[in-house]
């Protein structure tokens, strides 16, 4: 996790650091509907490689933007779910998903 003094001054310079990966952003949208397990991700997430899973996984873990439960079973069952602060990103991807069916809806090609 990056001290305040490490992120950039802009704010959305910010927002872009932390949650600006492609995989991130895919991940953050599977996690708004409830948690999921780690292979489930996967599947979902079609190209993503394991290690850039655990990396962003682990990285939003560290900026607490999601939550990483254990549970004490054989074998371990381990959920990931968005925190508090990781709920508080639904506004801006429920605008990402507005623009883009606003994007691909459009009348007039450029």
């Amino acid at each position: 996790m990056l001290t305040k003094d490490e992120l950039p001054t802009c704010p959305v310079a910010t927002t872009v650091q932390l949650i600006g990966s492609k995989w991130k952003l895919l991940i953050i949208r599977n996690l708004l509907e409830r948690p999921w397990r780690f292979n489930e991700l996967q599947k979902s997430l079609e190209g993503i490689s394991q290690k850039v899973l655990t990396d962003s996984l682990r990285s939003m873990e560290a900026d607490g933007i999601i939550t990483r439960t254990v549970f004490p079973e054989v074998p371990p069952r381990v959920e990931y779910a968005l925190s508090d602060l990781g709920k508080t990103l639904r506004p801006i991807l429920d605008s990402m998903k507005a623009w883009g069916e606003n994007y691909k809806n459009r009348k007039v090609d450029i």
